[in-house]
Order: C-alpha cells, then sequence, then structure tokens
C-alpha cells in the first residue's frame, strides 16, 4: 500500500512544494478546460508519468486506505485518466481513448459512469464492432433511465450494421490524395473547378514561442509551450495531385484578423465564392466574395436569410444550375441539432428565404455538408442521426428539394467507422469525386478521392416457344438494399445496375406466362468483374387449357409413382413457388384397357398421388385439385382399322395414359 500511494503521490507530486516541480495535472486541468484537447493529453501523460511505451499505469484498488490524503490521491488519479480518456476521444485519438477508458470504466465513483459508453463508442471506431456491442448492452443494463442509452441502442444498430456492410463492400475505389494536400492538421471540403482544387486546411501557421502562464494553488508558472497553430484557410492546389510537390497556397481573399475559414463553394461561373467564417467564441456564418479579373473582393456576410448571431450557418453548396444554395445550420425552426437547409438565389445573386430540408432528410442529430446534383436528382450529405458505421456516415437520397425518397446508407467502403463528410462529384453524374474523411488518421480529416463502380446484371428473355424476345414482361431486381424495376422493349433486353455484390434474386414475369425466379449467391457474384450476362425464356399458358407432363408412369395397375415420375413432377414445384398466386389441377387419364368404373377410380387415385407427392415438397394443398378422367378424354386412338379390321394400337394407348396439369386460377 505505501509503495503504490508513494509513486501516485510523486505521479501527482509538487502539489504542497509546487516551487519545485511542474504540477502537470493543473496545467493539463487548464487545457482540458480551454478545450485544445491535444495539449491536455500530453501533459495529463506527464502527471501520470505515463511514457510513449507505457502499456498501462498502476491500478490504486485493492488496498485499504489509510488517509484523506489517500483519497485525494486516487480522486486525482482517477480524473486524470478519464480526463486523459475523454481528450484523446474529442482530439479523435480512439486508439488511446480506448485504452484508458478501459482503466476508467473500473472506477466506482459515479461521477464517471459514462466511460462505459465512451469506450464503447472507442471501440466502435476502433472497428472492434462485436466488443463494442457487448459493451453498450453493458452500458445500458447499468443506466437504463440515462439519455445515453437511446444512443448506446442505435449504437448497437449500427454496429450490427457495419457487421453485415463490411461483409458485402460496396464497389468503390477510394484513393487518399497524396502529396501536399493531405499535410498537417485536419484537410477536408474539397472542390474542384477550372481544374484547379479548393480545399480548407488547418496546417500549421509559422508562430513564435511564447511561454503559457499556468496558475496553480502555489502560484504561476510557465510552460514552454507553442501557440495552437492549427487555424482553418482556404487553399488551392494547381496541377496534378498525384504529384508529391503540387503547389498548395491560401486562396487570395483578404480575410479580417482572426478569422478563420472553410468549406467553399462555387457559382457555375466561378466568379463568386461562399464559404464559412467565424472568429474565436463567435458564431459561425456564411461569407462570399466576388472575383474581379485575378482578385477577389473583401469577404461580406450573407444575410439574415443565412446568418444571425443567434445560431451558426456552415457548409455552404451551390447548385450545378446556380439556382439554389444549400447549408447546414441549427436556426430555430428545425428538426434537431444542425439541419439542411436551401435558399433560392436570385437572378441578381439575392437569396431567397431560408428552407427547411424537411423531416425526411433531417433527424435530432446532425445533418452536414450537402451536395446536390441536379442531373440525377440525388442528395449526398453526412448525419449521426441515422443507422450507419457511427459517426458521420454519408446518405443518399432522390427528390426535387421539396419531396425526398428515405435516405440510404451509401455503405462501405464509401462510409468508416470514423466521420465522414464533404462529397463533392467530378463528373455529371457523380459517379466520381472526393470525400473527406479521418479514417486512416488518428485525429485528422484528410481528403480522398471515390470513384463508383456497378455490377451490370442483363441478358435476353424470350419466349420459350418461339424462341422470339418477349416485351412487354416485368423484370424485378431484389436485394438487401431494395429492388429495381423495368418492362422489357421489342428487343426483350434486361438490364439492372448494382453497386455491392450481396445475393441477388431476380423476377421474370408477363401476363399468360409462367413466371420464374433466378438467384444469384454471392460466390457467383464474387467471381464477376462488372458484368454478369445471362439469358432466359418464359413458357406460355392459356386458363383451363392442360399440359401434358411426358413420362408421368406409375406401377403396374397401381396409382403409385414411380420414382422417375417424381422428378418429372418436380419440375412443378418451382413453377407453383414463382407464381404464388396460380391455382391447378392435376388431371390422370387412362387407356381403354378394363372397364369404365375400373379406369376412372384408377385415373382419380393416380391424379391423387401426384397432388400427394407436391403437398409433401412444400406446395399448399389448398392451391391443387387432383381429377381421374378414366379413358373418357383419348388424345390418340386406342385401335386402328387394318384391312377394314381393328387393331390395337400401342403408340395411341401409350399417349392416352398420361397426366395434364391445368391452371385454373392465376
Amino acid at each position: 500500500m505505501k509503495k503504490i500511494l508513494l509513486f501516485l503521490l510523486v505521479a501527482f507530486g509538487g502539489f504542497a512544494n509546487a516551487q519545485y516541480v511542474v504540477n502537470y495535472k493543473k496545467v493539463a486541468d487548464t487545457y482540458f478546460e480551454n478545450k485544445d484537447y491535444y495539449a491536455a493529453s500530453t501533459f495529463y501523460k506527464k502527471a501520470l508519468k505515463i511514457t510513449g511505451d507505457s502499456s498501462h499505469v498502476i491500478l490504486p484498488y485493492g488496498k485499504e486506505r489509510k488517509s484523506a490524503a489517500d483519497d485525494k490521491v486516487i480522486e486525482d488519479y482517477e480524473g486524470s485518466i478519464y480526463n486523459l480518456a475523454e481528450s484523446s476521444r474529442l482530439y479523435r485519438e480512439f486508439g488511446e481513448a480506448e485504452k484508458y477508458y478501459a482503466i476508467a470504466i473500473t472506477f466506482t465513483n459515479t461521477r464517471f459512469r459514462k466511460a462505459l459508453y465512451y469506450y464503447a463508442e472507442s471501440l466502435r471506431a476502433n472497428k472492434k464492432f462485436n466488443q463494442a456491442i457487448d459493451a453498450f448492452q453493458q452500458f445500458i443494463q447499468k443506466n437504463p433511465g440515462d439519455v445515453l442509452a437511446k444512443d448506446a441502442q442505435k449504437e448497437i444498430e449500427s454496429c450490427k450494421f457495419a457487421i453485415e456492410e463490411m461483409r458485402f463492400p460496396r464497389m468503390v475505389q477510394v484513393k487518399k490524395v497524396s502529396g501536399n494536400v493531405n499535410g498537417l492538421g485536419s484537410n477536408y471540403a474539397p472542390v474542384k473547378i477550372n481544374n484547379e482544387l479548393y480545399f480548407t486546411s488547418s496546417r500549421p501557421v509559422a508562430v513564435a514561442s511564447k511561454k503559457d502562464m499556468v496558475k496553480t494553488d502555489a502560484g504561476e508558472f510557465q510552460v514552454s509551450t507553442k501557440t495552437n497553430p492549427f487555424i482553418n484557410n482556404i487553399y488551392v492546389a494547381k496541377g496534378e495531385l498525384t504529384s508529391t510537390d503540387i503547389a498548395v497556397k491560401k486562396i487570395d481573399i483578404s480575410f479580417p484578423k482572426n478569422t478563420e475559414a472553410a468549406a467553399a463553394a462555387f457559382t457555375p461561373d466561378g466568379n463568386t465564392i461562399y464559404f464559412t467564417a467565424w472568429k474565436d467564441k463567435e458564431k459561425y456564418a456564411i461569407y462570399s466574395s466576388k472575383k474581379t479579373g485575378d482578385k477577389w473582393t473583401d469577404p461580406q456576410p450573407l444575410g439574415l436569410q443565412v446568418n444571425s448571431k443567434d445560431f451558426n450557418s456552415t457548409q455552404p453548396f451551390v447548385t450545378s444550375d446556380g439556382k439554389f444554395l444549400l447549408f447546414s445550420s441549427d436556426r430555430s425552426g428545425g428538426y434537431g441539432k444542425f439541419d439542411l437547409w436551401y435558399c433560392a438565389v436570385r437572378e441578381d445573386g439575392s437569396l431567397g428565404q431560408a428552407v427547411n430540408f424537411g423531416p425526411e432528410i433531417n433527424t435530432e442529430d446532425d445533418e452536414r455538408a450537402p451536395y446536390y446534383n441536379t442531373l440525377t436528382k440525388k442528395l449526398l450529405f453526412s448525419t449521426d442521426g441515422r443507422i450507419g458505421f457511427g459517426g458521420l456516415d454519408f446518405f443518399e437520397s432522390e427528390g426535387d428539394l421539396v419531396n425526398w425518397s428515405s435516405p440510404k446508407n451509401l455503405g462501405y467502403p464509401f462510409n468508416s467507422s470514423k466521420d465522414d463528410l464533404y462529397f463533392t462529384a467530378t463528373d455529371d453524374k457523380g459517379t466520381k469525386g472526393y470525400i473527406s474523411s479521418d479514417r486512416e488518421s488518428s485525429c485528422c480529416l484528410e481528403v480522398f478521392e471515390v470513384k463508383k463502380e456497378y455490377l451490370s446484371i442483363a441478358g435476353l428473355l424470350t419466349d420459350c416457344k418461339t424462341k422470339l424476345p418477349l416485351a412487354g414482361a416485368s423484370v424485378t431486381l431484389t436485394n438487401a438494399e431494395g429492388s429495381q424495376k423495368l418492362t422489357t422493349g421489342t428487343d426483350g433486353i434486361y438490364r439492372f445496375k448494382v453497386d455491392s455484390k450481396r445475393p441477388i434474386k431476380l423476377l421474370f414475369a408477363k401476363d399468360n406466362y409462367f413466371a420464374i425466379t433466378k438467384n444469384y449467391a454471392y460466390e457467383e457474384l464474387a467471381k464477376a468483374d462488372t458484368l454478369i450476362y445471362k439469358d432466359y425464356c418464359l413458357s406460355p399458358f392459356k386458363l383451363g387449357i392442360p399440359i401434358t407432363l411426358e413420362n408421368v408412369y406409375y406401377e403396374f395397375n397401381s396409382a403409385e409413382l414411380t420414382e422417375a415420375s417424381k422428378k418429372v413432377l418436380d419440375f412443378l414445384i418451382p413453377i407453383m413457388e414463382d407464381n404464388p398466386g396460380m391455382e391447378i389441377e392435376l388431371g390422370s387419364h387412362t387407356d381403354n384397357i378394363g372397364t369404365d368404373e375400373y379406369n376412372l377410380d384408377l385415373s382419380n387415385r393416380r391424379a391423387k398421388s401426384c397432388t400427394d407427392y407436391l403437398e409433401s415438397k412444400g406446395i399448399a394443398a389448398s392451391r391443387m385439385t387432383s381429377k381421374g378422367y378414366g379413358e373418357s378424354m383419348p388424345i390418340a386412338p386406342n385401335e386402328i382399322i387394318v384391312k377394314r379390321k381393328k387393331k390395337d394400337n400401342p403408340e395411341g394407348r401409350a399417349k392416352n395414359r398420361r397426366t395434364e396439369f391445368k391452371v385454373t386460377k392465376k
């Protein structure tokens, strides 16, 4: 006990003798209160005497406490561990956060009860989804009435979603942009115009060193650090992004002193730029600047339609037709924290009133960084308010700024277990572009190039009898993402595009034809490159017209089906399964050998044996009827006349001994 306490007193030492030892905990607490989490984590580690290669710290438990001083040491220790975990999480260093929350969850003080939730969140960010599910479930069990219990349940669903998504990745290439674009600090919100890439970066700027003054109970101490150099500014890169020495410079706009700027957007002609700007402790607002020759005018804040001192407005986007300005704001009248809004842009450049995107898009949490393609009518945005990978995920919805389809998560690897936002397209249809993500970084957003790819499922649909292309047929493709449907033209061609290789079901249907279903397993799709081409045909039928089942035989003078006959009847099983509303009659016929009464009875028993067999294979008895016709409906002569004498006709009698089915209801 004494040795452990001595260690802890040294680790947090100097409280009474501060003139000899810098109080690192006090320094760390000061940075933590000022939300400088990177610096805070650095000094908490110093206070805890954690070196770069430390894998754990000593836990002061399992020993009897001797005095109030012991309690104070443990209280400071626990507070420092918890704040170190918090600093790491808030700095987006989830690997470190997981490590220290794993210690904090052992603390009994209720002050640290949220540690379990954030431990689970860190596990999720580190792609440890099953462990995260267990931790979130533990948090709910221990804190059923906590406001975070609802969020924990959503996180569990997100982890399950992520596990499934990573089993079936979307066909998307994601490549980190090399060179000087992804420098130190955060690099995000890329937008390409006139062959120039504009993006935001918080890369360090040159500042002089200074001594930070930190007050302690014993007086003031100077700690040598650098002023936070990470200031957000808009930069422009010219040339090939693959070049390691691509030229990067700040945009030539005169911002007011101490102003940070981010997230540029341009009008279609490139002569007006919109961006977010703010000063420390002030609200975010959207500004614009106009290009005159090679110069940008001094930035001006947008009017009250967008900005206010009472709320934040950020992340502008201008549609490619220049008619609408989209942005994210926590202004009143929304559905949650930050919502998506839009304003009409008039011909003179002035703005109409802001309109909310509505509850189909916005949630009670954050919606960020809108992108809208006027050609495809698709909206891409980021949100943490829906089931996804956790953090901010990209979602896509189709609509016209008033009516929207239900947003769909764009899946893995478009999304990651961390934050993903700021999509911008580099082609008309939005299949290529850039995103920002901290998926490969311990702290900061970086710029990635993305390219969507697709697997084409196509083929020719024909009439099984005529072999001609079948027009007017309905073809439906269904997979985990939903359904797509088309009607074949005169060429009989069907074609779909999917963005993942999840299992697929195809349903082909047309009036007066038997529908068919074809399934593609993941293993089959995984082997394909970009195209699977298969031809199919549909068999026609007419209601009430019998169709002969060839080669259905029975044991001699018996109603018992032969094994070969069962295989023939198996032909009806997929037809019945693919046409669930269809009802049929199975009829049995005999030749004229034997009495009428005997043949009628035998045919009834034989027809019944057919329906019994199909029922044993899962076809509902209510969808089938059996009927024996005896020798009453021959389709060939049982006897023929040869030289004016009747002669047995074995071929004819064989044709008459038949089993047929006919559709009685479609």
